[in-house]
């Protein structure tokens, strides 16, 4: 049977001041692009809208379109009939046949009239889409312009940090294969609670260093030892002594 390592708190300890420190340089460049990455996420979304809101504007203006040929084909159709109808009506035999084309003409008269009728509403919902779509393409021109600048700014943070990133999310990898499972999900956990990522925080002017509640002489004598792991009792995180914080150096 293999003979499994036992860790000293003392190195439990350090394994965990070592993860926070790297993964603290990490938060730091999370820092530096601060709302970036969402904001260009956000806006990719946003201009896929209004690019999905472009096609179905010009595809309504095509529709309607289509409806306007259909309905110039119509009036032609009835102009068509207007003249065989008005050429009969010279030979007709009586004045029954004569009054049934007559309304036979008229009714290709109305027909005429509702036609252009509806091709003047159709034009003018064509004219009212077209301002629609111009606005639509103006505002996808202007969040482009945007998205540009705030992906060349975001681009120009990665290009400074991207090499630093990698060799710390590495580390942070390593790192955390030397901490206990146990601890480690503790940690996470801590970690997640806090904005400022820190889980692990040294005893500072008789205070812990991440709520700033006094810790007492006696606790902080206990810290000092190493012998057992030791939280602030009124924000939950690890604490460790300034020296052995001082003591673990991330390169």
């Amino acid at each position: 049977m293999s003979n499994v390592k036992e860790f000293s708190v003392e190195e439990k300890l350090s394994s965990l001041i070592s993860l926070q420190k790297i993964e603290s340089k990490l938060d730091e460049y999370k820092i530096l692009k601060g709302e970036l990455p969402m904001e260009v996420s956000d806006l990719e979304d946003e201009i896929a809208g209004l690019h999905s809101r472009q096609t179905r504007i010009e595809e309504e203006i095509n529709g309607i379109q289509e409806f306007i040929n259909q309905k110039k084909e119509a009036i032609k159709e009835s102009e068509a009939l207007i003249k065989k109808y008005d050429k009969q009506s010279q030979n007709v035999k009586n004045s029954r046949e004569f009054e049934a084309i007559n309304k036979e003409i008229e009714m290709q008269q109305l027909e005429v009239k509702l036609s252009e009728k509806h091709i003047k509403d159709a034009n003018e919902e064509i004219a009212e889409k077209v301002v629609l779509l111009d606005k639509a393409k103006k505002n996808i021109s202007t969040k482009e312009g945007v998205l540009k600048n705030k992906k060349d700014e975001l681009d120009k943070i990665i290009a400074t940090t991207e090499k630093e990133e990698k060799h710390f999310n590495k580390l942070s990898e390593e790192a955390r294969e030397k901490v206990e499972p146990r601890l480690l999900i503790s940690y996470d956990r801590i970690r997640k609670n806090y904005r400022n990522g820190l889980a692990v925080v040294p005893v500072l002017r008789d205070a812990c260093g991440g709520c700033f509640n006094a810790i007492p002489p006696q606790r902080q004598s206990e810290i000092k030892q190493r012998k057992k792991i030791i939280v602030c009792e009124n924000c939950g995180r690890i604490l460790v002594d300034d020296d052995l914080n001082n003591s673990v150096e991330v390169k």
